[in-house]
């Protein structure tokens, strides 16, 4: 069965509308180099024909929208690249270099998409998953939905485009969620802005034929926003009992990120006096994280802070490369995903300890240009 079903459907007035589905239930319709190579084309060329007037993503069964990038295939990748040299590096491994070129080339492709993308958010959304929502235009959250990027307990970073977007959250709250992977249910999603709209589950069979009735799309935008906004008006029973703790928090957690440095900061929200089982998660994650990627997550932040979505594309291309070639990403896949054994050998066990060369070349491009010059 193919990991990924494209339809496309006539609406009333003689449009239509195009419909991507993950379709990997068995892994939480993880995101694979085949997906991502389906898709490229097939959204370039919808974003030409002017009889597709919107684009439908969801994924398969309503555990999870999509649990992340396949990252296991890429563990054996960098297995297959070489031996290390002198500095820790192995060589660059193509295969992974291929997967986030193209991952993030349909990350941007929706960001700038020019038409209405809806992704149906229910379920799991982290990793590769959370790059395709908070690149389309109508994000919609439900009651359901659990929103993370736990890549501090892997060894990566919040990639995807999170240089863009957690750099676009209130004050502190960006950070906290990149160095914890915090879990973030509908509500506080919703209130992020990483959802834009909060729609009950049970309404997810209701949205594409409403959406297909609809004769007139000679605005699309305003066409989708009446459809969205009715059966978000249908839903708000459906949240009314659910806490948002990110959001009861924020002003504590903006307090804990107040400090001179990095070090305080991760000392602060270790010992803060919050008994919540939502924040013991959260801390637990940065506390057993690896500290290299700890000093990555919050370097990476301050250094896309000011850039272009397209110089924050080209910047993660270049450091989830390198990341690839030095042994704490595998450890850290293999720990969590592979052996399940969760004790990592982390390369540092402070961050305190990393060392700042390694850092510098772990943020310097293996390539004279990148593949990405042409966003």
């Amino acid at each position: 069965m193919s990991g990924l079903i494209i339809e496309e459907y006539p609406t009333e007035g003689g449009h239509r509308i195009g419909h991507l589905r993950l379709n990997a239930e068995r892994s939480l319709n993880a995101l694979t180099l085949e997906m991502i190579e389906q898709m490229l084309p097939t959204l370039t060329a919808w974003q030409q024909d002017p009889q597709l007037v919107a684009v439908l993503l969801d994924g398969a069964g309503d555990k999870a929208f999509c649990a992340g990038g396949d990252v296991v295939s890429l563990y054996h990748a960098i297995g297959k690249s070489g031996p290390a040299n002198e500095r820790g590096m192995m060589p660059v491994p193509e295969t992974a270099a291929h997967f986030f070129e193209q991952e993030y080339r349909l990350d941007y492709l929706l960001h700038t998409f020019g038409k209405p993308v809806l992704c149906w958010g229910g379920g799991i959304v982290m990793g590769g998953g959370m790059g395709l929502l908070t690149a389309s235009s109508h994000r919609i959250v439900t009651e359901t939905s659990r929103l993370a990027m736990p890549e501090v307990t892997i060894a990566l970073y919040p990639d995807v485009g999170g240089g863009w977007f957690l750099n676009r959250l209130p004050p502190g709250m960006g950070e906290f969620v990149a160095l914890t992977g915090c879990r973030l249910n509908g509500p506080d999603a919703h209130w992020l802005g990483l959802g834009n709209r909060a729609i009950a589950s049970s309404k997810r069979a209701e949205l594409l034929p409403a959406l297909l009735a609809v004769p007139d799309w000679h605005r699309p935008e305003v066409t989708v926003n009446r459809v969205l906004r009715r059966l978000e008006a249908e839903s708000r029973e459906a949240f009314a009992e659910l806490a948002s703790p990110l959001r009861r928090y924020q002003a504590q957690i903006r307090a804990l990120l107040d400090q001179d440095s990095l070090a305080d900061k991760v000392t602060a929200i270790r010992d803060a006096d919050i008994e919540d089982a939502w924040y013991q998660d959260a801390r637990h994650s940065l506390a057993t994280g690896s500290p290299l990627a700890i000093r990555i997550i919050a370097e990476q932040l301050q250094r896309c802070r000011h850039c272009s979505l397209a110089e924050v594309f080209r910047a993660e291309l270049a450091l989830s490369v390198q990341l690839c070639r030095f042994r704490e990403f595998a450890e850290g896949v293999r720990a969590r995903l592979i052996d399940k054994d969760n004790r990592p050998d982390w390369t540092f066990t402070r961050i305190e300890e990393v060392d700042e060369a390694l850092l510098a070349h772990l943020f310097a491009s293996p390539w004279p240009v990148s593949p990405l010059a042409d966003l």
